[in-house]
């Protein structure tokens, strides 16, 4: 079932856990989006930063205006990169940003479109952000393809009777759905794409950890009960058929672009 209650406070935890992922898939999805130098940057959602300093250090923005609801996020985000960046960090929401009217030429949301209440919202918002020929763009894990980087500890919480927290929009996460928003919205030359990513860890203790020691998953491996952790644990190595060395795990993003009319 949904839960709308998912939240990010802790950017150093969730730099572990979704950061360095983030990273990865943003990297693909700017190389496809091909922006062009010193344009202008609305980064919704931003998080502790990760997306917005890939933005700072592979497009040659002339200015970001990144937000966020979180002011823990954001903190992370300002110590991530230098005073001078052409930056601007502030809270906001996403179906209510403080920005004007065609004041941006690419609005984009990294792994944020299925946390947002009211997707069409928050698209629509982008769509006023930007002017005319402008962009919007999302990326998004392909939550209910099994693209999710942490599709296995929930495709095995689900074998032992106990469902994983979903973000509140998850069905938005899906091409058809995403199309849908964007076409809805009335931008065109919609694009939708797919990026698949591998992040390489340590062993299989670091890909748990890098969970089950952050502030968001941490509290549903707490309230489930000692023997079904051990149980969970057990599985989830099983089934990435995980060793004793180096852990190479993937995960499947999907991506739509439009230009505004």
């Amino acid at each position: 079932m949904a839960d709308d209650t998912i939240r990010f406070d802790d950017g150093a935890s969730y730099e572990i856990l979704m950061g360095r992922w983030s990273r990865l898939a943003g990297e693909q999805f700017l190389q496809d989006l091909a922006a062009p130098p010193g344009a202008r940057w609305l980064d919704v959602g931003c998080g502790n930063g990760a997306f917005t300093e890939l933005i700072v250090q592979r497009c040659s923005p002339s200015a970001v205006l990144a937000f966020d609801p979180s002011p823990g996020q954001l903190a992370y985000a300002r110590s991530r990169l230098a005073a001078d960046a052409p930056v601007t960090w502030a809270e906001g929401d996403a179906m209510r940003l403080p920005v004007a009217d065609g004041g941006c030429d690419v609005a984009v949301m990294a792994l944020v479109l299925f946390f947002v209440p009211e997707p069409a919202v928050g698209v629509a918002e982008m769509c006023r952000a930007v002017q005319p020929g402008g962009t919007v763009a999302s990326y998004h894990w392909d939550m209910l393809g099994g693209g999710f980087p942490l599709a296995a500890i929930g495709a095995e919480m689900l074998k032992l009777g106990h469902t994983p927290r979903m973000p509140p929009s998850v069905g938005a996460s899906t091409l058809e759905a995403s199309r849908a928003l964007w076409e809805g919205a009335g931008l065109q030359q919609v694009r939708t794409g797919q990026v698949s990513v591998e992040r390489h860890f340590a062993g299989f203790d670091d890909y748990w950890n890098s969970a089950a020691l952050s502030s968001t998953f941490r509290p549903m491996l707490e309230a489930l009960p000692a023997d079904h952790r051990v149980q969970l644990k057990a599985a989830v190595r099983e089934r990435l058929q995980a060793g004793d060395g180096p852990l190479t795990v993937g995960a499947r993003a999907n991506t739509i672009s439009g230009v505004k009319r």
